[in-house]
């Protein structure tokens, strides 16, 4: 962009500072010319769909491979957390695309449309999902000591489609208001509001559904897990297994907390500058232009964290895991060199012909025999008299030193 702006910058309305974009428009402001910041908001969009595949596709593959000795309700929200966060690191390359062009959207107007529909989906799914695991995983230990039903696996499917059917229709407003729009010169993927105050709204129940609510559901569920387990003494005698499972959920409120908090209190600040309530500020825009696009990386990096912290900090995972590494590693290696260095030690490697047995020197151990290996190793119980057989032998039995 050709548009230098000063650092002295006068609080004046979004309409005035960038034509074309307005309080009712949903939109990262252009950076004009940071081709620094705009690489570190690629790389890690970058870093986090690669993570992302990768981590997401090892949880769905090994729950899969679970299939045969079972799956529990916590197995399915698991398996469809993955799927979720696979299919969301997919839009993640449109988005590094567009933060290195300095967030003008190359990809014309469809394609914002269905990205930016995909990529809302999926995080609303995400946090139903783990608020579903979160209630579950309380239910399941509170009804193991009661006589109430316990959620299986066949329930948990119903209750992951009834919550995508649920993601769906809070994402039919980003379906509907999705769109492309000329500000300086530029092409922006934004959300595009008929009248003034929708756009509030939209975050006001973004904020709402897909974190207060969440949040609260999330640590409160864990909150009364902890104490049922105090209350009935659950792993009482084994104090390390107790702290252990006092520090993972500590851990899945602190990374929810954590990954989120930052990108919605930024949309909460928008949310109070558009109903009013605050003004239009210099801090608003360095924030809106430098910060809020760090919070939204932050804020997708929980994509590739779900992996390690539902499914690879569990016992049986991380076993499952470790063979398959190996069994890759072994398959790998199987089509490598395996030859050996056979010249660092010439008088005890000895290549031969696979000639019928009685060629063989006779040696004093039964058991000795060649298998399917052209090299083998000379034992030392060959005695002296077989050795000046062997060499008095004629030369059409050939043996060679590779």
């Amino acid at each position: 962009m050709d548009l230098n702006l000063t650092s002295h910058l006068v609080p004046v309305n979004t309409t005035e500072e960038a034509p074309g974009l307005s309080v009712d428009d949903d939109a990262t402001i252009p950076t004009y010319g940071l081709v620094s910041f705009r690489i570190l908001i690629s790389t890690m969009y970058s870093l986090v769909c690669a993570v992302g595949l990768l981590g997401n596709f090892f949880v769905m593959y090994l729950i899969r491979a679970k299939r045969a000795t079972g799956l529990t309700a916590i197995d399915i929200f698991v398996f469809c957390l993955a799927l979720s966060d696979f299919q969301f690191a997919f839009t993640l390359p449109f988005w590094a695309v567009d933060a290195i062009m300095d967030f003008s959207w190359p990809f014309g107007h469809p394609m914002c449309k269905i990205v930016l529909t995909m990529t809302v989906l999926n995080v609303y799914n995400n946090v139903f999902l783990l608020t579903a695991m979160a209630v579950t995983r309380y239910w399941s230990v509170a009804s193991a000591l009661s006589l109430r039903c316990r959620v299986s696996a066949y329930i948990a499917k119903w209750i992951s489609f009834a919550l995508w059917l649920l993601s769906l229709v809070a994402t039919i407003p980003t379906t509907v208001f999705a769109s492309t729009n000329k500000v300086l010169g530029d092409e922006l993927c934004l959300l595009k509001f008929p009248g003034n105050k929708w756009l509030a709204t939209y975050h006001l129940q973004r904020v709402i559904i897909a974190f207060v609510i969440p949040l609260v559901v999330i640590s409160s569920s864990y909150i009364m897990l902890l104490n049922f387990l105090r209350q009935h003494k659950v792993n009482s005698n084994n104090q390390h297994r107790q702290s252990r499972i006092t520090n993972s959920i500590q851990l899945v409120i602190i990374v929810f907390f954590v990954c989120w908090f930052p990108n919605h209190a930024g949309i909460f600040w928008g949310i109070l500058m558009k109903y009013e309530v605050v003004q239009w500020s210099d801090a608003y825009y360095y924030f809106h232009t430098y910060v809020y696009p760090i919070t939204l990386c932050l804020a997708h990096s929980n994509s590739c964290l779900n992996p390690v912290i539902y499914c690879l900090m569990r016992k049986e995972f991380r076993i499952s895991l470790k063979a398959l590494f190996w069994e890759v590693t072994s398959m790998a290696g199987s089509y490598l060199p395996t030859g050996k260095d056979k010249q660092s030690n010439p008088d005890q490697e000895t290549s031969i012909p696979l000639y019928r047995k009685s060629s063989y020197p006779q040696t004093t151990s039964k058991d000795y025999a060649v298998a399917t290996m052209s090299t083998i190793t000379l034992l030392p119980e060959v005695t002296t008299k077989d050795q000046s057989q062997h060499k008095a032998e004629p030369n059409g039995q050939e043996t060679s030193i590779d």
